[in-house]
C-alpha cells in the first residue's frame, strides 16, 4: 500500500508539473497581480474532471486497504470543524477543496475576517446554506503600511442570501469577506467548495471585525513567514525558553508592525526583565503610533514605582504581582494595540 500511494503521488506530481499541468499554471502566475492570477486559473475550478479522477484514485486506495494514506495533504478539520485538502500550492497561490460540515444548532459566525489578496470560490454543493457578505473600505495609504486601528473603517454586512450550488464568487479579500450559516428550513447538508486564494506579501494586516457592531476587534500580521515565526515564538514562550530571548527581540524589529508587537508581547510574557529595554526602545521610537502607545503602557505595567511590583524591595523590572493600573491580558500577555472583543478565527475565505 505504501508503494501504491508513492506511485500515485509520483503520477500526480508528474501531471502537475508537465506543460499545461496545475502547478505549472500556478508557477507561471507567481508574480502576477491577484486578479490576473485568479482570472487565468478559473478553468481549474469550473472544470472539475481532473479533481474527480484524483478523488476516485484516492478512494480506490482506501477501498483496497482502509488504513491506506492517499497522497493528499489535509488542512483543518477534526471534531466537526471545517477542513479540506490542499490540491496545489506555489508561492502565494493555493487551491484547496474545502468542507464545512453541517451541524444542528450551530450559532451564526460573529466575526468577519479580511486578508490581503484575492480569492475565487466555486461552490460544488451549497448544502442549503446561507451566505452573508461583508465589506470594509481600505485606502491606498493603509495598503502601503499606514493602517491604524483608530483610523480603520467599519465593516458593513449585508443580509444573508442562499448559497447557490455552481456559483463562483470572486473576492478582493482585503475588502470583501463572507460567512456561511445553515438556514432555518430546507435541505441542510455539508457545504463543499473549491477555494483558490492568492495572498502575496502585504503591509496591510489581517483584520477581524465584529459583525454585529462593525467594529475592528483584532489585527495580525498577514505575511506567511511572519505567521510561521509567530507560531515558533509562541511555542518557545510556552516552553519557557528564556535563552531564546534574542529571537523575540529580532522579530520585534521586523518590518510588519503587527509582527513586531506580537513578538514583544510574547517576550514580555516569557521574560519581563529581558523585555524591558526593548520595550523602552519600542515606546520611544517604533514607527507605528499605536505600537508606541501599547509599548509605553506595557512598560508602565512591568516597571512600576517601588512598592507596586510585588517584588521584595520593589522597583525594577519584573512581573507585576500587585494590582496593576489596567486589567492585564490572560496568561501574562501584554496589552494588544487593538483590544480583543471577539475570538480570532481562521481567515475567511482563505
Amino acid at each position: 500500500m505504501r508503494r501504491a500511494a508513492a506511485d500515485l503521488d509520483a503520477a500526480w506530481k508528474s501531471a502537475d508539473t508537465a506543460p499545461g499541468g496545475l502547478v505549472t499554471a500556478i508557477a507561471a502566475l507567481a508574480d502576477a497581480p491577484a486578479g490576473v492570477a485568479i482570472a487565468r486559473l478559473l478553468p481549474w475550478l469550473s472544470d472539475t474532471g481532473w479533481l474527480r479522477g484524483r478523488l476516485d484514485a484516492a478512494l480506490a486506495l482506501l477501498a483496497a486497504d482502509p488504513f491506506a494514506r492517499p497522497p493528499l495533504r489535509m488542512v483543518g478539520g477534526g471534531n466537526g470543524a471545517a477542513g479540506g485538502l490542499v490540491l496545489a500550492d506555489h508561492g502565494a497561490i493555493r487551491l484547496t477543496l474545502q468542507l464545512r460540515p453541517f451541524a444542528e444548532n450551530r450559532t451564526a459566525p460573529g466575526t468577519a475576517i479580511f486578508v490581503p489578496g484575492g480569492a475565487a470560490i466555486h461552490v460544488l454543493d451549497g448544502g442549503g446554506a446561507e451566505l452573508r457578505a461583508h465589506s470594509v473600505a481600505v485606502s491606498a495609504a493603509e495598503e502601503a503600511g499606514g493602517f491604524t486601528a483608530k483610523g480603520a473603517a467599519p465593516c458593513h454586512s449585508r443580509p444573508p442570501r442562499p448559497l447557490r450550488t455552481g456559483e463562483t464568487l470572486i473576492l478582493d479579500t482585503a475588502r470583501q469577506s463572507f460567512t456561511l450559516q445553515h438556514g432555518a428550513a430546507g435541505a441542510r447538508r455539508d457545504i463543499l467548495f473549491l477555494e483558490l486564494t492568492v495572498q502575496p506579501p502585504s503591509r496591510l494586516p489581517i483584520r477581524a471585525y465584529d459583525i454585529a457592531s462593525g467594529r475592528l476587534t483584532h489585527v495580525s500580521a498577514s505575511r506567511r513567514d511572519s505567521s510561521f515565526r509567530a507560531m515558533a515564538l509562541a511555542l518557545l514562550r510556552q516552553l519557557g525558553r528564556t535563552d531564546a530571548a534574542p529571537l523575540f527581540a529580532a522579530e520585534a524589529a521586523s518590518e510588519d508592525f503587527a509582527a513586531r508587537w506580537n513578538a514583544m508581547r510574547e517576550l514580555v510574557a516569557l521574560d519581563p526583565a529581558a523585555a524591558l529595554p526593548h520595550l523602552a526602545a519600542m515606546a520611544a521610537a517604533d514607527p507605528h503610533p499605536e505600537v508606541r502607545a501599547a509599548a509605553a503602557a506595557t512598560y508602565g505595567l512591568i516597571s512600576l514605582p517601588s512598592g507596586e511590583t510585588g517584588r521584595e524591595g520593589g522597583g525594577g523590572p519584573g512581573s507585576c504581582t500587585s494590582p496593576a493600573p489596567a486589567t492585564p491580558k490572560p496568561a501574562g500577555r501584554a496589552p494588544d494595540p487593538v483590544p480583543h472583543r471577539a475570538p480570532h478565527r481562521a481567515p475567511c475565505p482563505a
